[in-house]
């Protein structure tokens, strides 16, 4: 094993199940990712063999049938998975945003409902926030839920945007608008458990998946739209069964997805990294490796360090979730740190292989049209850059 990414104070399970990954990842992932990747094929032999590994119910807890296992733990899978193909490890991002959710803030019964049947893969989770005309400013949501008089029934329209698994995902967590007269507008939204069928079309009562966006990138796993039109729910279907704490339940699994899309950028750096150090040490030009030119060994020395520290970011911010810590300023560093290094590390690796790295025969120029999802998934840097500059002066206010 490299020296890089090693993470101090792992139990002897948590070793084992990211050896277990990587064998995986070497064996069942990197041998077709390009060819699947290219065809915008999506990997469902792959999505099968982690539904038995488990991995989909690596966070639910062992008593709704999962392993139970850590954000640590996840993230350092999700590390793994993403430096065989960064869009596997997006299929089981929002699925486990989705999972916490209900974790921590869903009723019992909706605990027992889908946690077990998430666990085995059953049920699959997407996550929905955003709508196309507001980007990040998520108070500007328009998709509304109307309340049927005194009765517990709803109905909900509207269009939400970036859906990752909306085709595949047969539970999607939505955030919409609930004018309840509170005073803040974070208080008028609430999260809907909305229940489909996988596939495009009208999926659902009142819910249409229209087909997938078609990206430069990350391409494989599917990112749609949804588009709900009168859509009937009840109170049931509330996060929680209470309408108004959809934002603050949002917020709280976007700190889960943080520390993905940072564990995420860390496995695609170190992916860059290794292709980058190999090509160096086969290429020759002027009777030498090219690792043996300084300008080159520069670049691979830049590369490592940004490596390292992207990791160790990524583990002390899932660590601090771990331990029921706010975490919102080491999850906005960890995102911010490695989605930024991560930019880099491919662009660096992408030079070292010259002409080679612009030929669709290698690896390196997938990763190069991937890397820039990083910086606006999950809240774009300069999102990034906001919180952690608003929390820093929380904790630096002058006396």
């Amino acid at each position: 094993m490299s020296r890089l990414q090693q993470t101090d104070g792992l139990t002897e399970e948590q070793i084992e199940l990211v050896k277990l990954v990587r064998e995986f990842v070497d064996e069942q992932i990197i041998p077709v990712a390009q060819e699947l990747e290219h065809q915008d094929e999506y990997p469902t032999e792959i999505v099968e063999g982690m539904k038995e590994m488990g991995i989909f119910g690596l966070m639910i807890p062992e008593e709704y049938g999962g392993l139970g296992e850590s954000l640590l733990t996840y993230a350092l899978v999700v590390e793994e998975i993403a430096r065989g193909w960064m869009s596997v490890s997006g299929i089981v991002n929002t699925h486990f945003i989705v999972a916490y959710m209900l974790l921590q803030h869903g009723t019992e019964e909706q605990k027992q409902r889908y946690l077990p049947r998430m666990a085995t893969g059953e049920v699959r989770g997407a996550f929905s926030m955003s709508e196309p005309g507001l980007g990040s400013d998520v108070s500007a949501i328009r998709t509304k839920a109307v309340r049927d008089g005194d009765t517990d029934n709803w109905s909900i329209t509207g269009q939400k945007m970036w859906l990752t698994n909306g085709g595949s995902a047969n539970l999607v967590a939505v955030l919409v608008k609930t004018d309840l007269g509170a005073e803040s507008v974070y208080k008028n939204m609430t999260t809907f458990l909305v229940e489909k069928e996988p596939g495009f079309g009208e999926t659902a009562q009142g819910v249409t998946i229209p087909g997938k966006i078609e990206k430069m990138g990350y391409k494989g796993v599917d990112t749609t739209e949804l588009v709900l039109e009168g859509h009937r729910t009840t109170s049931a279907q509330i996060l929680g069964g209470e309408p108004g704490k959809g934002f603050y339940q949002m917020m709280d699994g976007v700190e889960v997805g943080r520390v993905n899309v940072a564990a995420r950028a860390c496995g695609v750096s170190m992916r860059a990294f290794e292709l980058g150090i190999a090509y160096s040490q086969q290429r020759e030009t002027f009777g030498k490796k090219i690792a043996e030119h300084q300008g080159i060994l520069f670049r691979l020395a830049d590369m490592a360090t940004k490596v390292e520290a992207s990791h160790q970011m990524m583990v002390k911010a899932a660590r601090l979730k771990d331990s029921g810590a706010r975490n919102d300023l080491e999850a906005g560093m960890a995102k911010y740190l490695a989605a930024e290094n991560c930019a880099d590390v491919v662009e660096q690796s992408f030079r070292i292989h010259g002409g080679y790295g612009y030929s669709k025969e290698y690896e390196i120029e997938r990763l190069y049209r991937e890397a820039p999802m990083l910086l606006i998934g999950e809240g774009t840097a300069e999102i990034q850059k906001m919180i952690i500059g608003r929390r820093l002066l929380e904790d630096f206010k002058l006396k």
